[in-house]
């Protein structure tokens, strides 16, 4: 064993947490109010060796701390906790289990699986034994004291408005693994989404902010390693300060903070997926690497019946104890380092109603809400929810308070379901095309509260789920078992692969009716990155655990039908840029319009007339119109540029017939000029316009959208 050395340790100060240096030395400072004695353990620049291992000589108030005034950025580290070992109270502490810091700026080497990891021998039950002291640090990653300056330079936050705001969710490595343009030692990391190629195409492309899979440092869970797999999607984190070294062609932080600054100079944000929720640590027979190691009774929710147990919120085994200050604490220093030394715009929170649990359940107004409302760091980040987790009561969407955005599924199933052709969806379709007011408008939220999205990274891609009627996850070695198994899918004839051009025509107008659906909606739109350009998993819904071709975008074999469905999402984009009515920043309940003379939203049968509470009901009822009317005349200010109000007609049919609607009259109207036809994405010369109350032939499973000609209008 390593000699402890006490000679080069100062007592420091218990504040900041983490390892921080101040251009002299490193003070070193850790939270843990139930540990005995705590170990600073210093290891070779190969991390390798451990060369010294020395006992933090204070604590205050729960923190433990010392100050090495010779240690230096580069310097890897780790922790041994000395406490009590005894599962029934809470406590797992064991000095043989190198630890993590949890506010490590950086990780240095590879974790690999071995039973060393585990605190207790003998499988199920054996936690309650001795411990095991099985040395484990060869295998675990080392922490890396950071040098955390960087020049931003006139680096600005892009600040998009809500309404303007246009989410791409995507994967770091899977995005541009396979890009042929971008250098090889590059491809799969965040310096290869700052490359000049990546971010041409999201400008192109129209989006607005990208949402990147999670970031933070993670493992691969070992029953995945065994199956030759790995954690693909990153819902397993060790490390919250950490960026994932997989993501770094070189192991430094200016790589991610110019992938940011880039992102900016190209008015784009960044949005950041975290999981605050739950640990890589896993149940109580998972391993010690980090807070179980070094408080698990404080860092983690236990059952109070039973304190060897976890309350499993998550679906993982475990859920963070965000009812502990200082695990509040932690997440909030967390987001404030993005925000602040990584210059990111925004979060998605993973599971956040567990992050919003107290002794009685969820609670919108409880500490973690409190603390995110009040910081004035986080003023003007973009806040998203996932707003559900596997507890009791754990289905909490629109329940979110002021300031916060949320997945809404209900939209997701609703659009998916409408065009699919299902019974009885038209009132439930009209909410959510009008940003789903029955969930958000309460406490001054406004529509773009709904993140509207009809699939994202957990699912079938758009391409599959009009070719798929079932899952097809076999490769997931869960015999498949695993993902969702009601994915309101339709395969038009064939389960996946087909030559049949009648039916690929189908499935290619269905996945237009979805996006010109997804982004002709009040509320925010979100993508997910490849379905504009026709990816595909080859049936698997869950496919978390594939770090292969069927996650990661193929640019080289995209297609005509690729390259065309791209035009038809940059048109989509670029019409709700165009026309303000599309993204409203109130709920539209048919107030009166005086200028125009009709109400701002009404619903329209085929026949051109107001629809009925009679005809909402009517269960084989699939086509409708949308009356959007904006303020005639009101000009809107943006980028300096002033851009017209107007009034548009949305008709969606879902039949499998034509349907010649009567469009409506507006007084003031001439004509209706189309400016989308799904049936028909890219017509040869200019559309005819129709006269008002004239009807005007609607294909078989087709959005159109129309713009009123009023009159004096060139």
């Amino acid at each position: 064993m390593t000699e402890p050395v006490r000679s080069r340790i100062l007592p420091g100060r218990p504040w900041p947490l983490g390892a921080c240096w101040d251009g002299k030395g490193v003070n070193f400072a850790l939270f843990s109010a139930h540990a005995e004695k705590v170990e600073l353990c210093l290891f070779d620049p190969s991390g390798l060796k451990e060369t010294e291992r020395i006992p933090l000589p204070e604590q205050t108030d729960e923190v433990w701390h010392g100050y090495l005034p010779d240690g230096r950025p580069n310097l890897l580290y780790g922790y041994r906790v000395h406490g009590p070992y005894e599962p029934a109270a809470g406590h797992r502490f064991n000095p043989h289990k190198l630890l993590i810091d949890p506010y490590a700026r950086a990780l240095h080497g590879q974790f690999r699986w071995t039973d060393a990891h585990f605190g207790y021998r003998g499988g199920p039950g054996g936690e309650d034994r001795a411990p095991d002291r099985r040395d484990n640090a060869r295998y675990m990653p080392k922490c890396r004291v950071v040098e955390t300056a960087f020049t931003w330079g006139d680096d600005r936050r892009p600040g998009i408005p809500w309404d303007r705001t246009v989410i791409y969710e995507m994967h770091v490595r899977g995005f541009t693994i396979r890009h042929p343009e971008i250098p090889l030692p590059l491809r799969g990391t965040v310096a290869a989404l700052g490359q000049p190629e990546i971010l041409r195409y999201l400008k192109a492309l129209g989006i607005t902010a990208v949402e990147l899979l999670p970031v933070h440092a993670f493992i691969d869970d070992r029953f995945l390693v065994e199956r030759g797999l790995a954690n693909y999607w990153g819902y397993n984190t060790l490390a919250f300060f950490a960026p994932e070294p997989r993501y770094l062609s070189q192991p430094r932080l200016v790589e991610f903070r110019t992938m940011v600054k880039r992102f900016h100079d190209a008015g784009i944000e960044v949005i950041l997926d975290v999981v605050y929720n739950h640990t890589a640590e896993s149940d109580e027979l998972g391993p010690t690497l980090s807070f179980r190691g070094i408080d698990n009774a404080s860092y983690y929710l236990l059952d109070p019946e039973d304190r060897r147990r976890y309350l499993n919120y998550t679906g993982t085994g475990n859920a963070l104890n965000l009812q502990h200050p200082r695990v509040l604490q932690m997440v909030m220093d967390n987001l404030r380092y993005w925000a602040v030394e990584m210059r990111v715009d925004g979060f998605r929170f993973d599971l956040a109603t567990t992050l919003g649990r107290e002794a009685h359940g969820f609670d919108p107004r409880g500490g973690f809400f409190d603390a995110v409302r009040q910081d004035p760091v986080l003023a003007g980040i973009k806040l998203i929810a996932e707003p559900w987790d596997l507890g009791p009561g754990g289905y909490q969407l629109g329940r979110y308070p002021p300031g916060w955005a949320e997945w809404n599924d209900r939209y997701r199933d609703t659009v998916r379901r409408f065009w699919r052709g299902d019974q009885r969806m038209l009132p439930e379709l009209a909410a959510r095309l009008t940003g789903s007011s029955d969930l958000f408008e309460h406490n001054g939220r406004r529509p773009f509260s709904s993140i509207n999205f009809v699939t994202c990274h957990d699912g079938f891609t758009l391409a599959d789920l009009v070719s798929y009627e079932r899952k097809h996850n076999e490769r997931n070695g869960e015999r498949n078992a695993d993902g969702h198994e009601e994915n309101f899918s339709a395969n038009y004839g064939v389960e996946g692969p087909t030559g049949d051009e009648g039916i690929l025509a189908i499935r290619a107008r269905q996945q237009r009716n979805l996006l010109a659906t997804l982004f002709l909606s009040q509320g925010t739109p979100m993508l997910a990155a490849g379905d504009e350009l026709g990816r595909t998993q080859q049936g698997n819904n869950n496919a978390y655990c594939q770090d292969n071709e069927i996650n990661w975008l193929d640019w080289e074999a995209i297609g005509p039908s690729g390259e065309g469905l791209l035009r038809f999402v940059r048109r989509l984009i670029a019409l709700r840029r165009e026309h303000p009515v599309l993204r409203r920043p109130r709920f539209l309940h048919s107030r009166e319009q005086s200028a125009f003379g009709v109400r701002d939203t009404e619903w329209i049968t085929p026949d051109g007339e107001p629809k009925t509470e009679a005809q909402w009901h009517d269960p084989h009822a699939r086509c409708i119109g949308l009356l959007l009317a904006g303020d005639a005349g009101r000009f809107i200010a943006e980028d300096g540029l002033p851009v017209e109000d107007d009034i548009l007609f949305i008709v969606l049919n879902a039949h499998t017939d034509t349907i010649d609607f009567r469009l409506p009259g507006v007084e003031g109207g001439q004509a209706w000029l189309p400016l989308l036809d799904t049936s028909d994405p890219e017509p040869a010369g200019e559309p005819a316009a129709t006269p008002v109350g004239q009807r005007h032939r609607v294909p078989a499973r087709t959005l159109m959208l129309f713009c009123l000609v009023t009159e004096g209008a060139p």
